[in-house]
């Protein structure tokens, strides 16, 4: 299994021009504080991906995101797959063909597994299975989606403007919304 990187990528202010050597159909992987993060280069610098809790404090469906917001500032890389059944165009099929999904599983079902099932057929995870093997790189990994986590959630509080009386503005339009009246 080769892995290409492609780090500079994500900081060139040529983007725009490079991403069109990124082949349809790529599996890429973008580096996080003690884990990785998959997606399907689809083209036109869009990832389908497996959302999860990546950077987000509700889980997210399968989706479209720019390639620069996958790549999120860290180094990424496109995985090769010696063993791959689907290529291409097909693998940009599976994965549209599953947008919108919402069955987000850490261990079973999550944005690794999503994309080993577009290009293998099979969804699997290294890094699950790493984490299962060694139980320090499993804590580890616990603690640095947790840490995510809650950065993601500071940062959601922080985006949360107050309504002239002091109010979220969820809660305002809430209040808002008129009441049935009994009969």
């Amino acid at each position: 299994m080769e892995t290409l990187y492609i780090d500079w990528l994500t900081t060139s202010p040529e983007l725009a021009s490079t991403k069109r050597t990124i082949e349809a159909g790529a599996h890429l992987i973008s580096e996080r504080d003690g884990y990785t993060h998959h997606g399907i280069y689809v083209g036109d610098g869009q990832v389908i991906h497996y959302g999860g809790f990546d950077h987000s404090a509700k889980r997210r469906p399968v989706e479209y995101i720019a390639l620069r917001a996958f790549a999120a500032g860290k180094d990424l890389r496109i995985q090769t797959e010696p063993d791959a059944v689907y290529a291409g165009i097909d693998v940009v099929e599976r994965a549209k063909s599953r947008l919108g999904e919402d069955q987000y599983q850490f261990l079973t079902n999550n944005c690794e597994h999503f994309c080993t099932w577009c290009v293998l057929g099979v969804g699997r995870s290294e890094q699950v299975r790493q984490c299962l093997r060694n139980p320090w790189v499993g804590i580890k990994t616990l603690f640095a989606l947790a840490k995510a986590k809650v950065h993601a959630f500071r940062d959601r509080a922080r985006r949360v403007r107050p309504h002239r009386h002091g109010l979220p503005l969820l809660m305002a339009a809430y209040s808002s919304t008129p009441q049935r009246r009994r009969a």
